[in-house]
This record gives structure tokens, C-alpha cells and sequence, in this order.
């Protein structure tokens, strides 16, 4: 049991993922961006969108990079009705990075990369910060940069639940 939430282990040759369930992973991740929170849930809550796309972005390079990352933010763009262009920018410039420090990300486990992830998050966090000067908006807080942290936190947990579907099936006697 303990298994199945585990990280794929090195030796590990996980399977090519499947397009629809990439798909449909930036699909749940854009609706978890546009669920209507307040408080301090809202100052928490990281960018799922962005998260999936550096996970495929680092994992299947051949299926999502800097193309669909810009698809996919201006589609981020539209559906959370902010400045047009601010999420299609650092979502290419995540996907750029992304494929600039692949191989070194998948020589670390997990755990290890959370940090690497943290700051691509907070990169991106200021990009978006700087567009949104640029457009005349006040500085948000240090608050603003709380978000970027939780996605990191979350990094080991979504990298096991989005490997999952791709891990090779056992027999009952290889556990």
C-alpha cells in the first residue's frame, strides 16, 4: 500500500503518458485555479496550472512545452479575467525553464526538487508581479509570495499522483 504513494524509484522505467490524461490533469488543474476561495485559502492557494505544466513540462517534454504552456495561460488569462498575456508569459517562460534544467531536476529526488521548484514558482510569481506593475496595479504584499512556497510543499505529492497512471503494473509477487 505504501507502494502506490511513493515516488518511482530510479531503476523504475515508467510508461509514456497518455495524451488524454494529460489533457484532462491541465484541465482539473485550470478548474482548481478558477474555484472561488477567500481568506487565507485564497492567499495559500498556488497555481495548480502552473505546477502540471513544469511537472509534463519536465516529465514529457515531447507532449507540453513552451507552445501549449502559452496556450494553456491564455486560456488562464480569459477564464481568471486579469491581464491579458500576464499568465501566457510566465507559464512560456516556466516551460522554457523547465526544459532548460530538466535533466538536472530529474537527477534529485523529490524532495530534493522542491526547492528548484520554488524558485521557478517565485520567478514566475514576479514576472506576473512585474506585468501587473506595469499595468498601474499596487503592490499586493509579501503575502504574494506565499502561494509560490505551498506549490513547492505540494511538488513531492502531485509528482507521485501524477507518476502513478505511468508506473509499470507488478505481479503480486514482485511486491
Amino acid at each position: 500500500m505504501a507502494d502506490l504513494f511513493s515516488a518511482a524509484r530510479p531503476e523504475e522505467i515508467l510508461k509514456q503518458a497518455n495524451p488524454w490524461f494529460i489533457l484532462l490533469t491541465c484541465f482539473l488543474a485550470l478548474m482548481a485555479n478558477l474555484v472561488p476561495v477567500s481568506g487565507l485559502a485564497l492567499i495559500l492557494r498556488p497555481d495548480f496550472l502552473m505546477l502540471v505544466i513544469l511537472y509534463w513540462c519536465i516529465q514529457e517534454p515531447r507532449y507540453v512545452g513552451v507552445g501549449v504552456a502559452w496556450a494553456l495561460g491564455v486560456v488562464m488569462d480569459v477564464a481568471d479575467a486579469t491581464v491579458f498575456g500576464q499568465h501566457a508569459l510566465s507559464y512560456a517562460v516556466l516551460a522554457y525553464a523547465a526544459e532548460y534544467f530538466r535533466r538536472r531536476m530529474l537527477r534529485f529526488p523529490l524532495w530534493q526538487q522542491a526547492p528548484q521548484v520554488a524558485l521557478l514558482l517565485l520567478l514566475c510569481a514576479a514576472l506576473v508581479l512585474l506585468v501587473r506593475f506595469v499595468g498601474g496595479a499596487p503592490f499586493p504584499g509579501a503575502s504574494y509570495f506565499a502561494a509560490p512556497l505551498v506549490g513547492a510543499l505540494l511538488w513531492p505529492l502531485l509528482s507521485v499522483l501524477l507518476q502513478r497512471p505511468q508506473r509499470p503494473t507488478r505481479s503480486p509477487n514482485e511486491l
